[in-house]
């Protein structure tokens, strides 16, 4: 059987978070209609793996089976080296049950402080999973390395990006015009290698 995503057909989004949703709707280049396991009131599972394309897996799967169609999940982070590549697969926790993302970029300016740690070098990383019900699972990564700045700058984006700063730029993800951002960005290089897994290129 040859796995393909076909144009015009329905992915469900596992995911309640609606910048990731944005994202990845773009960078799909709006051949498909994408509709989130939020607005389809799906549970959210425990992500109970230790690596990002385990919780990816885990993610399409569980959104899969739940609605008995062809689901694509993401899971990434911000890793610092000073921190030990922390939050890492912990990036959403990080920012508690409200999501507050001020509050998660201030735990990494903390620890680095706390720690003395002049290294500012850190990455994104995007596991992408694409599960289909009762089927198959796919699931390919992409990492962009950069640095983490303070006080963060920017406001697009989302999560950790206004204290990413990309290799090679000198402006943060939260700076960076969206386009520019997908170009570019860890999860950019994750759907290049899955369109070049399931998508027929034209």
């Amino acid at each position: 059987m040859k796995l393909k995503l076909i144009k015009g057909m329905r992915l469900v989004a596992a995911t309640h978070n609606p910048g990731k949703a944005r994202e990845i709707e773009a960078l799909l280049d709006g051949n498909y209609t994408v509709v989130t396991a939020g607005s389809l009131n799906l549970p959210e599972p425990d992500e109970t793996e230790s690596t990002f394309a385990g919780n990816a897996m885990l993610k399409a799967r569980h959104a899969a089976a739940a609605s008995g169609e062809v689901c694509l999940a993401d899971d990434s982070g911000l890793s610092v080296a000073a921190l030990d590549g922390a939050p890492g697969i912990f990036s959403a926790r990080w920012a508690g049950p409200d999501k507050d993302f001020a509050l998660a970029m201030g735990k990494v300016e903390q620890r680095l402080e706390e720690g003395n740690h002049s290294d500012r070098r850190a990455w994104f990383t995007s596991a992408l999973a694409v599960a289909w019900p009762e089927g198959p699972c796919v699931v390919v990564e992409g990492r962009i390395e950069g640095q983490v700045v303070f006080p963060p700058r920017g406001d697009r984006g989302f999560g950790y990006d206004p204290i990413f700063q990309p290799e090679g730029h000198d402006v943060t993800f939260g700076e960076m015009d969206p386009a520019a951002k997908d170009a570019i960005s860890h999860r950019a290089r994750a759907f290049a290698q899955l369109k070049a897994v399931l998508i027929d290129q034209d």
